[in-house]
C-alpha cells in the first residue's frame, strides 16, 4: 500500500510533540452483498473502502484520526492535526521495523473474482430451492451471500510492520412459513475466512431444508408457559449467551475501567467447574480468525476460564499499558475509521464429558433451546434476555412438544455458575459483533449445555 520509508516518515512526524506511541493502520477493502428472493437475484451491492487511521498515545491519553488521502502530504497533514494535542518534545526520533514476520494459519490464496458470480448465484438458488421444496406452507425464501475482502497493513513506533488479508464469505437463508396459525421464520447460515472453493462440497440444499423445517415446526408449536426451568441449550449459536453476557465482560475495555462483573477476579472461581471457555483467533480459516489483530499482534488461543477459574482477559495494546498485562492479540476494529479496542474472535465453551442424550435424560422437566435468536444484554451487569427461535419441552428425560415464544432471562455471571452438565459436541456459529470499534466478524459456540433453574419468559397457559 505504502513503502516503508513513507510509513516511517509519517510515524516520526506524529511523534514530534512528545507522544509515546504512534500507529498507522492502512486498509483496502471490498464488500459485495448479493441477494436473491426465491430464484431471482434482487440486488448486488458493492462498496469500496480505502484509507488510513493514525493513533497516538501519551500515557493514557489517546488521539485518533483517519483519512482516505494516502499521499505523503495527506498523511503528514493528518499527523500534524493529531500531534497538536500534545506540546512536548519528541521522545522518539528514530526506530526500525523489526517485528515483521507473521505466522499465517489462515491463508487466502485466491480472492473472489467477477468470474465466480455464476457459482455464487447457483449456491443461492440451492439455498432457496431447499427451503421452498420442504413444504407448501413455505411462502417465501431469501438467500444472501456477503463477501468482505480486506487487505490491511499495521505499522507502529514499537517496530511493528505487518500485513494481513481477510476474505470473509457468509451464505445465509431465511424463509417464511404461513398457515391459519400465523407466520413463522426459520434461518441458518454458514461462513468462514476462506475462499469460495471451501464451499465446493457444502450441501446448500440441506441448509435451506433446515431453515424451512425450523419455520414449519415453530408455526405449529404452542406457546410456552413462563416459569423456572432446567434449560438444555443446544450447541452452535447457543454460544451467543456466553459471548454477549460473559465474553464482553472479559474484554479489557470493560475490565480495565471496573465496568465488568469479572474485574479483579483473576484466579477466582467465576463459573461452574465443568466450564472451560476459550477465545481462539488462530483456528485455520474460521469466520472470526485473523493472522494478526488490527494492532499488528499475532492472534492467540486464549483460555479465559479453565474448570471454572478465571485465567485471562482479552487485552488490546492500550489497555495492556493500563492493566500492566501483556496483549492477547485481541485488538480489533471494523475499519480504518475506528480506533481499535479489545474484542473477541472465535469464543466458545469447550467440550465436556457427556453425550447430548445424557443431558436430556437427566432432565425430568425442562426446555430444550435448539436455536437462539436475538436479545439484549447489559454488558456492565451481565443481565440478558434472548429469544428462543426453536424450542421443545423436555418431559421425563425425553424431548417432546415444540414450543414457541420462549425467552431466556438471567445474568451471565450467575448462569455460568448454574451450568451443571456440558456435552461433547462443540460447534461454532457465525455472526457480526458490534461494539465501540464497530462491527466485526466473530464466532460464537459451545457444546450442548444444561443450565439449572433458569427463568423462561412465555405467554402460554393463560
Amino acid at each position: 500500500m505504502l513503502d516503508n520509508l513513507t510509513i516511517k516518515k509519517v510515524l516520526i512526524e506524529a511523534l514530534k510533540t512528545g507522544a509515546d506511541f504512534a500507529e498507522l493502520y492502512l486498509e483496502d477493502t471490498l464488500d459485495i452483498i448479493t441477494k436473491m428472493t426465491k430464484y431471482d437475484v434482487k440486488s448486488i451491492e458493492n462498496a469500496k473502502l480505502y484509507g488510513a487511521g493514525l493513533r497516538l498515545l501519551k500515557g493514557q491519553d489517546e488521539t485518533y484520526g483517519y483519512t482516505n488521502d494516502l499521499t505523503l502530504d495527506g498523511l503528514i497533514n493528518l499527523a500534524n492535526k493529531l500531534n497538536k494535542y500534545y506540546d512536548g518534545k519528541a521522545k522518539i526520533t528514530n526506530f526500525e521495523f523489526t517485528d515483521t514476520n507473521v505466522l499465517r494459519h489462515t491463508i487466502i490464496d485466491k480472492e473472489t473474482t467477477k468470474e465466480d458470480m455464476g457459482l455464487k448465484i447457483s449456491y443461492l438458488k440451492e439455498l432457496n430451492k431447499g427451503a421452498l421444496e420442504y413444504s407448501s406452507e413455505i411462502v417465501q425464501s431469501f438467500a444472501t451471500v456477503s463477501e468482505h475482502v480486506q487487505h490491511i497493513l499495521v505499522a507502529n513506533s514499537n517496530g511493528v510492520l505487518k500485513n494481513d488479508v481477510r476474505n470473509n464469505i457468509r451464505y445465509s437463508v431465511s424463509c417464511i412459513a404461513e398457515n391459519e396459525n400465523g407466520k413463522q421464520e426459520g434461518s441458518y447460515n454458514k461462513g468462514g475466512n476462506f475462499t469460495l472453493a471451501f464451499y465446493k462440497d457444502f450441501d446448500f440444499y440441506d441448509l435451506g431444508q433446515q431453515a424451512a423445517k425450523q419455520a414449519i415446526t415453530m408455526l405449529n408449536a404452542k406457546q410456552i408457559k413462563g416459569g423456572v426451568y432446567d434449560v438444555v441449550i443446544n450447541n452452535n449459536f447457543g454460544g451467543v449467551i456466553f459471548h454477549e453476557a460473559c465474553g464482553h465482560a472479559l474484554e479489557a475495555s470493560s475490565v480495565a475501567h471496573g465496568l465488568s462483573v469479572f474485574a479483579g477476579k483473576l484466579g477466582e472461581q467465576i463459573a461452574s467447574t465443568c466450564v472451560t471457555a476459550i477465545d481462539d483467533g488462530t483456528i485455520p480459516n474460521e469466520w472470526g480468525s485473523l493472522n494478526i489483530d488490527d494492532e499488528g499482534h499475532e492472534t492467540k488461543k486464549n483460555v479465559l476460564i479453565e474448570n471454572g477459574i478465571l485465567k485471562s482477559y482479552m487485552i488490546d495494546y492500550k489497555n495492556s499499558l493500563f492493566m500492566n498485562m501483556p496483549t492477547t492479540g485481541s485488538g480489533r476494529r471494523q475499519s480504518y475509521r475506528f480506533k481499535p479496542t479489545s474484542r473477541m474472535t472465535n469464543t466458545y465453551i469447550a467440550n465436556g464429558k457427556y453425550e447430548v442424550e445424557d443431558l436430556i435424560k437427566a432432565t425430568k422437566y425442562g426446555l430444550f433451546a435448539k436455536d437462539l435468536g436475538g436479545g439484549s444484554v447489559n454488558t456492565a451487569t451481565g443481565e440478558f434476555n434472548f429469544s428462543v427461535k426453536e424450542g421443545y419441552l423436555i418431559e421425563n428425560g425425553k424431548i417432546t412438544t415444540p414450543v414457541r415464544g420462549a425467552t431466556l432471562i438471567g445474568k451471565g455471571n450467575e448462569t455460568i455458575m448454574n451450568i451443571d452438565m456440558v456435552a461433547n459436541n462443540q460447534t461454532l456459529a457465525y455472526g457480526m459483533c458490534g461494539s465501540s470499534s464497530g462491527s466485526i466478524p466473530a464466532c460464537v459456540g459451545q457444546p450442548t449445555i444444561r443450565v439449572k433453574n433458569m427463568i423462561v419468559g412465555g405467554n402460554g397457559g393463560k
